[in-house]
């Protein structure tokens, strides 16, 4: 297996099985319809390249990690080791944390002070809920909708047809089904209707004195 993912790793790193090294393989295999292995070995030896040249990519695949792979290798130290890790759980963790709070569901968290979860995908089918917070045994559920500025009148308008979806929700689970809309702000999203921040404070109020 450590073989196999070595192998695999270098052979997408240098492309060997990009469509100019082998062929467009879906579309030739639909073109030859094969009904055994040995078919599609026939029609591809025959009508894309022949085996000469699949055994060259590996000869040049082993090259690579014999040599680049292997040299690379050798020229990784312990403190190399030691950085990535560090890197990885420290720094890549707070950028990634950093990068969540930029989304819609990470402000609602932080304005609201309150866990934010996504839905279950039987909700977002049958009651057009992306996301839910949990009041002691209910819930709120909140739709988030990314829209430019032109589109905005459009969703407002969608809202209507889901309401039937969102007044099951409320009486399923006891919270009220809330409406988002996304805009992106120059590279940020934002929320273009701050007010239902105070509507769903309000909501989380009424079910916590429930």
């Amino acid at each position: 297996m450590a073989k196999e993912w070595i192998i695999n790793q270098a052979n997408m790193r240098w492309q060997f099985n990009r469509p100019r090294n082998v062929g467009k393989v879906s579309e030739e295999i639909r073109k030859c319809t094969p009904k055994s292995l040995e078919d599609w070995e026939t029609f591809y030896y025959k009508n894309v390249y022949a085996k000469e040249h699949l055994e060259d990519l590996g000869r040049k695949l082993y090259v690579k990690i014999s040599e680049v792979c292997l040299a690379e290798i050798e020229n990784i130290t312990e403190q190399d080791c030691i950085d990535f890790v560090t890197n990885l759980v420290i720094n890549r963790t707070y950028d990634g944390y950093q990068s969540e709070i930029q989304t819609i569901y990470g402000q609602l968290q932080q304005e609201l002070g309150v866990k934010v979860e996504p839905a279950p995908d039987e909700w977002d089918r049958g009651y057009n809920v992306d996301f839910f917070i949990k009041v002691k045994d209910k819930y709120i559920g909140l739709q988030i909708k990314p829209a430019a500025y032109a589109y905005i009148t459009q969703i407002i308008n969608e809202l209507e047809f889901q309401k039937k979806t969102h007044e099951k929700f409320t009486e399923k689970y006891g919270g009220k089904v809330f409406y988002i809309i996304s805009i992106k702000e120059g590279a940020k999203k934002i929320i273009y209707n701050r007010e239902v921040i105070e509507e769903i404070r309000k909501e989380i109020g009424r079910l916590e004195r429930a």
